[in-house]
């Protein structure tokens, strides 16, 4: 009897000691897992710090070009898993061809033959031609050595001179319908009663946005050879030479959306004196690259901000393909506007693969994706190579690169579950699905190409100008300055030389007239007769 009574608060103790101590149990267990969880998230952020800290130490002392060497090719012509290949690949090697190696000689390089020749002959006294046993010396060969010489910009004022003619005897009263002194008229000019003549024009801008000279150190090279021109005056002429072409500007807009294609990019420019914002405040510099083929049009279009609406507003009225990189805004701005069809850019994509591999600690991962794409990139050229026209390039492109582009998703699906999205390889990897069928669009059209590298190539000129000249002034000198990067890049697209193309613009746009004389000075019109 004592021993049931015992037994009861015994027992009762032991349970409330095992479950005090299960509790306990768990809350460690529960405690050990959330360490381990921290564990885990300060470990990916670890890797994601220094990831950056790479990268930003690789952007900052390597080479900026994105090169990529894979020395296997085993991607590229990848045999079936388990097929042998051994006796296959021996076989290759024996028959391989190897090509003699030309080494280069050595020297400089020889001046271009295309330049102008001045020829100085250094010849030896008469006395010394005659030899010791009477003879005349003949002429055996020479010795040539050549040397470049530079002469500095010649410069010349133009004096126009307009007689004045009157008559002396009736002094015009003969014929009151006529002048009582005649004179010829003033001949058109882009700045009337200016000294700015079209070839000093073109050089000022082709020098500023161009060659990247701002306005107050070409106002130094004027003096030095002798000529006074105010960086002030050099502004205004370039705000006058704007407003002319205003009619040429509206062409070429509407050249630019006649065209198949529009590629969009924009870059950050600093703007002074904008109406209710800071100097400090970043504004925007957009461009849009299209046109007909062979009628490139290159727009630059300054905005106070990157909003969607910028891009709507300017792809107005347009029905066809826009290309662009992954920024949301272009995504937004196309809603509503059932005529365009967005695509997207394989280039984006390849440069966070390559950041990522230049990064992470283990590479090989990123540089597979970077081998997908390059794959790409292979078969786009040799298909643009072998067929011209376009329904035949359509088909064979897409027989050729969906094979290509299922592997690649598959592989892209397979990486999204394994890598860590905080690192680099896991935003590559995140950017190519999210943009997947946005990029896969360049098979529907032959005009499309896998990226955006002519936009972006076309709005890299404005990028090295802004490391000159900081930024603008004043809202209407980005919005003049956007008008000659326009005439400029456009020029180029055209194959012309942009001085040339200036300069006959310069000197035929003030006699223009009609809407046909405007069309007649667009890049691949002005110099056809």
């Amino acid at each position: 009897m004592q021993l049931e009574t015992l037994e009861a608060p015994v027992r009762k103790y032991i349970n409330e000691i095992t479950t005090k101590y299960e509790q306990q149990i768990h809350e460690i267990k529960k405690y050990n897992q959330t360490l381990q969880t921290n564990l885990q998230e300060y470990h990916y952020k670890y890797l994601e710090i220094k990831e950056r800290y790479d990268l930003l130490v690789y952007k900052r002392f390597a080479r900026s070009a994105e090169q990529f060497v894979d020395d296997s090719q085993q991607l590229l012509f990848a045999e079936e898993p388990g097929k042998n290949t051994t006796s296959e690949a021996q076989e290759a090697e024996e028959l391989t061809e190897v090509r003699p190696y030309n080494r280069k000689k050595p020297g400089r390089k020889a001046i271009d033959p295309a330049i102008p020749r001045e020829e100085k002959i250094i010849d030896i006294p008469g006395y010394e031609k005659t030899c010791a046993c009477g003879a005349e010396l003949t002429r055996i060969g020479e010795e040539t050595s050549e040397k470049l010489h530079i002469i500095p910009p010649r410069i010349y004022v133009e004096k126009t001179i307009r007689p004045k003619y009157a008559c002396r005897c009736c002094e015009g009263t003969a014929d009151e319908s006529k002048k009582t002194v005649r004179i010829a008229p003033v001949e058109p000019s882009m700045i009337p009663r200016s000294i700015a003549s079209p070839s000093l024009l073109s050089t000022i801008l082709i020098q500023k946005y161009e060659d990247h000279l701002p306005f107050y150190r070409q106002e130094k090279q004027f003096q030095r050879i002798g000529a006074t021109i105010s960086r002030q005056d050099m502004a205004q002429w370039q705000q006058q030479v704007y407003a002319k072409l205003a009619p040429l500007f509206f062409l070429m807009k509407q050249t630019l959306k006649s065209g198949p294609v529009i590629q969009m990019d924009e870059t950050a420019v600093q703007v002074m004196g904008e109406e209710g914002r800071s100097d400090l405040d970043k504004s925007y510099m957009w461009l849009a690259r299209g046109g007909p083929p062979l009628k490139t049009v290159v727009m630059y279009e300054y905005r106070q901000t990157r909003a969607a609406y910028q891009a709507k507003e300017m792809l107005e009225g347009y029905c066809g393909y826009l290309q662009t990189d992954g920024y949301e805004g272009y995504t937004a701005a196309v809603k509503g506007m059932p005529g365009i069809v967005h695509a997207g850019c394989f280039a984006h994509a390849r440069r966070k693969f390559f950041e990522a591999s230049k990064a992470a600690k283990k590479p090989q991962s990123a540089e597979e994706g970077m081998k997908y794409i390059r794959k790409l990139y292979i078969i786009e050229n040799e298909m643009r190579e072998q067929f011209s026209g376009e329904a035949r390039f359509i088909a064979e492109r897409k027989r050729h690169a969906q094979p290509v582009l299922a592997d690649f998703k598959e592989w892209l699906i397979k990486r999204s579950l394994e890598v860590p999205p905080a690192l680099l390889l896991g935003k590559a990897v995140h950017y190519s699905l999210s943009q997947w069928d946005k990029m896969v669009m360049y098979l529907e059209s032959y005009y499309l190409t896998p990226d955006n590298n002519a936009c972006e190539n076309a709005i890299r000129p404005f990028v090295l100008g802004r490391k000159n000249w900081l930024f603008n002034k004043s809202p209407k000198g980005a919005e003049s300055s956007c008008g000659m990067f326009s005439l400029i890049e456009t020029a180029k697209q055209n194959g012309l030389i942009a001085r040339n193309y200036l300069t006959a613009l310069f000197e035929k746009a003030p006699l223009a007239e009609s809407a046909e004389d405007w069309e007649n000075l667009l890049p691949w019109n002005i110099f056809n007769p």
